[in-house]
């Protein structure tokens, strides 16, 4: 298994637009980074090449000591994603769901056991389509920690979430964190973030533009990317 990901030179062009250009960074586990910066800069874009979804048009990206091209095949389970959107089933309930995906990569049935990790277990019997649109974000990282990834990548996960659901979210990344994962996250909730996060990349045109690491967690990132917006 790896315990780094490194990213070197990577480019990503759709047609004429360039969405990266040369990006280039080191994920590092028990270490959590947010991905920051505005609109259209290229975070999505790196998190689907990070998920090995994705092919980057140049440069290289290494899981350890495997190669993008290698990790799609064989590291795929080790990484979980949480997109901006579920892509869940809403006429499932919340354990079919759990099931169907586990079923696919022939994983233990553990449905249970994430569904009360996400304090879902008193709506699992529920169909999905009844779910606001926090539980859905709640299910959807159920999914992606079902294959106990070593790589875990969120895409605007506070999205929808009350206090508590951000409260309760905030304390399991910190224990994921703490457990030697490599966490990546992309949001606009700064405050929800900062002290979380012990790396901040700040993209801009699909570049980076600042990359800051820090032996503690983050108490402000918002100072970080006003500095460099």
């Amino acid at each position: 298994m790896f315990d780094r990901v490194t990213v070197e030179g990577v480019t990503k062009v759709y047609g004429r637009q360039r969405a990266l250009g040369g990006v280039s960074l080191t994920l590092e586990a028990g270490r959590l980074c947010v991905l920051l910066g505005p609109n259209g800069a290229g975070k999505s874009t790196l998190i689907s090449i990070l998920s090995t979804l994705t092919r980057p048009t140049g440069g290289e990206v290494r899981f350890g000591d495997t190669p993008h091209r290698e990790a799609a095949r064989s590291l795929r389970g080790a990484i979980g994603v949480v997109a901006h959107e579920s892509f869940l089933y809403g006429d499932l309930t919340g354990r079919e769901n759990l099931r169907f995906f586990l079923g696919l990569y022939d994983l233990r049935d553990g449905s249970d056991e994430l569904l009360a990790r996400v304090g879902l277990d008193e709506a699992a019997d529920r169909p999905v389509r009844t779910y606001s649109r926090g539980m859905q974000q709640r299910l959807a990282l159920a999914r992606a920690l079902a294959g106990q990834p070593r790589l875990l990548l969120l895409d605007e996960p506070f999205t929808g979430l009350d206090r508590a659901g951000v409260a309760a979210l905030r304390t399991l990344l910190a224990e994921l964190r703490d457990d030697g994962r490599i966490l990546v996250l992309v949001t606009h909730d700064l405050a929800a973030a900062g002290d979380l996060a012990q790396h901040a990349v700040v993209l801009r045109r699909g570049k980076v533009v600042a990359d800051e690491v820090r032996s503690t967690p983050f108490a402000r990132l918002e100072e970080v990317y006003s500095a460099h917006a």
